[in-house]
Order: structure tokens, then C-alpha cells, then sequence
């Protein structure tokens, strides 16, 4: 078998995880390929994500490792078995290796938990919204009518069986921008408040008056699947988004979304009785906004 000319985001976290295992048991890439009985060129190429490797010799790496958590050991040999085939595979060409990525990291994903200061998240986007921003000038936006459908079918995401639990902190900056005028703008308020009677959605509002949390955080999506410990947290940039897999990162990015939930308005519930919502909270103003449209 050849080696990979593309790589995607899973196959990279599985040859890091593997790295990371050798490295914390103090062993060179050679001495863990003898120890296998495996070249050491190979098991480079494997922690690289350029090959893959057999669920056997997986696990008996991570024995050699002393990694003794078969539960983060099974959530290895997952992503080492997947194929990477999804509703995401039809889109291959069109859309840029980075977004197919995504759409497979969130289709495993138990929790996804999102920030956006300027944009409504793009799995709680309209089709009029979306394109209002893809059509806007001089932005660069490339295949728009690919990629609005690959964001619209991103989206079955929130109804299927068994969806993530999702919960998205959205500046109010976000809620006064007009892509698409007054209209598009008035359908997509509406569009949250439509989202948050699903039971697995929580869309809190982070308004101006809070404290500076969101103007330091920036964009990010942080997903977590079933072995949180190969959570990943993905940074929206110009050049294209960057995802970010260490320890370190996943605790600083999931502290840092508790302290802007923390400071944002309560969340959307259009359960509570309307005197109820007397004090400020998510709902109430994306209602006043609704009122200037």
C-alpha cells in the first residue's frame, strides 16, 4: 500500500497519540519498532498518519507503551479502523481536505461546544444566511453552491439519532450583523430560537455588557467524542482552520468556554411562562432585536 498524499484530521491525531505514547515511555522509535518487530521507518511513517496500521500491532504498541486504558485504547483502534467514508465523502474535490475533516470529527462527537463573535454558528445558519455571507465581496468564497449544500447537510447532524449535545455562546455582535438585510437577519434570530427547543441544543447570548472573556477567546469549536482525552479543538483562521489536539490546549479552550457561558445571559427556553423572562436573559434579547427588524 502507498503511502497517504492526503491526510486527514483523524488519521493525524492517531499517529500523534501514538507519538505521544512512545515519548511519555521514554522509548525511541527504534526500540519500539523492535520491540514489535517492526521497522522503524514504518512506525515513523505511521506516527507521521503517511500509513496505517493493523489493529493487532495498535494494540501491542500500546502494551509495549504501558498504556493500560482500554477504554482510550478502544477509542484508538476506532479511529485506526474508520474508513473516513461519510455524507461528507461526495463532497471530495469541492470542498478543501480541512472541512471534510470536520464533518467527520462531528459525526463522532458526544459534545460539541462552539464560540463565534461575529457569525451565527455555521450548524445554526439559514440557507439565505449562508449565502449572504459566501456571496459577500472581495471574501474569496469558492464552489458557493457546494458549499452551501455541504453546510446545510453538516447540519442533519443536530436531529439525527443520537446527536451531540450542543451548546454555542454567540456575541451579540453576531446577532447585529446584516448578512442578507433586515429579512435574512430576522429569519435567522428566528432560526435559534427555533434550534433551542431542541432538547440536545443550548444557545446562550454573551451581550456587550459582559466582561472581556469573548474579545480574548477568538472563534473555536471544541469536540469531544466518547474518550474526551482525544478531544479536539478547532481555531477558524483566514488561511484555513487549525485544529488542536494537546492536553494543555483542550483544558485551556474548555476552561475558557465554562467562563464565557459563565458570563453570558441564560440560555434560550421558550418553556418559561412570559413573565418569567422579566429578567435579561438569551431569549429576551434576541426578542428586542426582533422588535428593530
Amino acid at each position: 500500500m502507498g503511502l497517504r498524499t492526503t491526510i486527514s484530521e483523524r488519521q493525524r491525531r492517531l499517529g500523534f497519540e501514538l507519538k505521544q505514547l512512545r515519548e511519555q515511555a521514554g522509548l525511541s522509535a527504534g526500540e519500539a519498532a523492535e520491540r514489535i518487530g517492526m521497522a522503524r521507518g514504518q512506525l515513523s511513517q505511521i506516527e507521521t498518519a503517511k500509513t496505517t496500521i493493523l489493529t493487532g500491532r495498535l494494540r501491542e504498541l500500546c502494551r509495549v507503551y504501558g498504556c493500560t486504558d482500554n477504554t482510550y485504547v478502544d477509542a484508538l483502534v476506532t479511529l485506526s479502523e474508520a474508513t473516513g467514508k461519510g455524507w461528507w465523502s461526495a463532497y471530495k474535490g469541492p470542498m478543501e481536505p480541512g472541512a471534510l475533516s470536520l464533518a467527520e470529527l462531528e459525526s463522532s462527537a458526544v459534545v460539541l461546544r462552539m464560540h463565534q463573535s461575529l457569525f451565527i454558528p455555521g450548524l445554526f445558519q439559514t440557507a439565505a444566511y449562508t449565502q449572504a455571507i459566501f456571496n459577500s465581496p472581495k471574501l474569496g468564497f469558492e464552489n458557493i453552491e457546494e458549499g452551501l449544500k455541504f453546510r446545510m447537510e453538516r447540519q442533519r447532524i443536530l436531529t439525527c439519532d443520537n446527536p451531540p449535545a450542543v451548546h454555542a455562546v454567540i456575541h451579540e455582535a453576531a446577532l447585529h450583523m446584516r448578512f442578507g438585510g433586515p429579512q435574512v437577519v430576522r429569519e435567522q434570530l428566528l432560526r435559534l430560537v427555533e434550534l433551542a427547543r431542541l432538547s440536545n441544543v443550548t444557545v446562550q447570548i454573551y451581550p456587550f455588557s459582559a466582561q472581556a472573556h469573548a474579545a480574548l477567546s477568538g472563534n473555536f469549536v471544541h469536540i469531544i467524542p466518547s474518550a474526551p482525552e482525544l478531544s479536539t479543538v478547532v481555531l477558524e483562521q483566514l488561511g484555513g482552520a487549525r485544529y488542536l489536539s494537546e492536553q494543555a490546549h483542550l483544558q485551556q479552550y474548555g476552561e475558557m468556554f465554562d467562563r464565557l457561558a459563565e458570563n453570558a445571559l441564560a440560555p434560550i427556553d421558550v418553556s418559561l411562562a412570559p413573565e418569567a423572562h422579566s429578567v435579561k436573559d438569551s431569549l429576551a434579547l434576541i426578542q428586542h432585536l426582533l422588535y428593530t427588524l
